[in-house]
């Protein structure tokens, strides 16, 4: 049986607001890539995105190679916040440019 001391601490301890955590974003390693395409695929652990860019420059090309430069591999959530992340700087690109058309 709980005696009131405990009460107490939890009482405190529901009351208080933890402070916001801060993310430090560290770039010293960061590369940038260029891509036009992407592709994805996934299992139950894991979403794999792959980037690369397309060259052909020309009409009518029968067959078109992509080069694959880089491969992103996500667990499912990191991928649904990045789904939910893309989808609102989408929406705020086309309140300010105008409607993307694909």
């Amino acid at each position: 049986m709980p005696n009131n001391d405990s009460k107490e601490t939890v009482a405190k301890t529901a009351g208080e607001q933890t402070p916001q955590m801060q993310v430090k974003w560290d770039d010293v390693n960061m590369k940038s890539s260029y891509a036009n395409v992407c592709n994805a695929m996934s299992t139950r652990e894991e979403v794999v995105l792959m980037f690369g860019v397309n060259q052909a420059w020309h009409a009518g090309q029968k067959e078109v190679t992509v080069q694959l430069t880089d491969r992103i591999i996500l667990s499912p959530h990191a991928a649904k916040r990045l789904s939910l992340l893309l989808s609102n700087l989408i929406k705020q690109h086309e309140e300010r440019f105008g409607q993307l058309a694909i």
